[in-house]
């Protein structure tokens, strides 16, 4: 144990006073014109939001840890390299939604301990929902216990996936296996937040979720949430999960391998190509 040791109790504490710090400002622009910016392919948006709530969390996790390492969508890396402790935030995911007036949007507030995901909040203010969770000390919805689906037939489960933003330019898009698991399940949502989806699931609403095209950001909280409601999280081929590869294979446990096995015998559809 080093010198610097936080509890999963404090520290969780410390990423909800942040997340609902951030969840302040995207209440305040909720409904407002919005000034989006095109950060880079198609889809790929920021606002004034993302940079001033983004504003917000940093204070609150600077104020208590100001030696932490910190890795933030907007700002990047920043901290002592040598601190075991780096906070992944992403201060808006599903920038998209939340410009469209469509609900599903969060802040993400994330902590690795040594690499490890080990502490995660979801803050959807619109919806009014916090999702919590600390390794060892399970996950709520609002204070109350959550758990993730019994569900353990693939006709019997709602999915849910997503598409990144160089969808249209490679083979490796999801849009073959979202039509496949389409036949094969009750549905396939695309949600359009990758923190909420897998909060979703947590809370089991869905019964298993795969994405690929990921940034740390995007999954860092949701993945201790998911687990700590019982659910279980892989590579797509059931190996061990890299949070920097981008790619996540979620479900409730009991839908795992069936997923997982069907995702690798769908083939690939052709990329996209668009022109003016």
């Amino acid at each position: 144990m080093s010198n610097n040791y936080h509890s999963i109790e404090q520290l969780l504490d410390i990423a909800v006073l942040a997340a609902r710090a951030g969840g302040v400002v995207l209440q305040k622009y909720w409904g407002k014109q919005l000034d989006i910016q095109q950060k880079g392919r198609i889809g790929d948006l920021v606002t004034q939001v993302d940079k001033q709530a983004e504003k917000q969390i940093l204070q609150v996790i600077k104020r208590y840890y100001p030696q932490h390492k910190i890795l933030a969508e907007e700002s990047g890396n920043f901290g002592l390299e040598d601190s075991e402790y780096l906070w992944v935030i992403d201060p808006l995911d599903g920038t998209t939604n939340y410009a469209h007036g469509y609900p599903q949007a969060a802040v993400s507030v994330g902590l690795l301990v040594n690499g490890v995901p080990t502490v995660g909040v979801v803050y959807n203010p619109m919806t009014n929902e916090l999702w919590c969770a600390g390794e060892g000390l399970g996950a709520t919805l609002n204070n109350i216990p959550i758990k993730v689906s019994t569900t353990d037939k693939l006709i019997n489960s709602l999915l849910v996936t997503g598409f990144a933003y160089d969808r249209t330019e490679v083979e490796d898009n999801n849009y073959a296996e979202f039509c496949y698991l389409t036949h094969l399940t009750q549905g396939v949502r695309r949600g359009g937040s990758a923190s909420v989806d897998l909060c979703y699931l947590a809370t089991g609403r869905l019964d298993g979720y795969w994405e690929r095209g990921l940034s740390p950001w995007d999954l860092a909280a949701g993945v201790v949430i998911v687990k700590e409601a019982g659910g279980k999280i892989t590579a797509y081929d059931q190996k061990e999960f890299d949070l920097d590869s981008g790619r996540i294979l979620a479900t409730n446990g009991y839908l795992h391998s069936q997923l997982s096995q069907t995702l690798e015998k769908t083939p690939h559809s052709s990329a996209f190509s668009f022109t003016d």
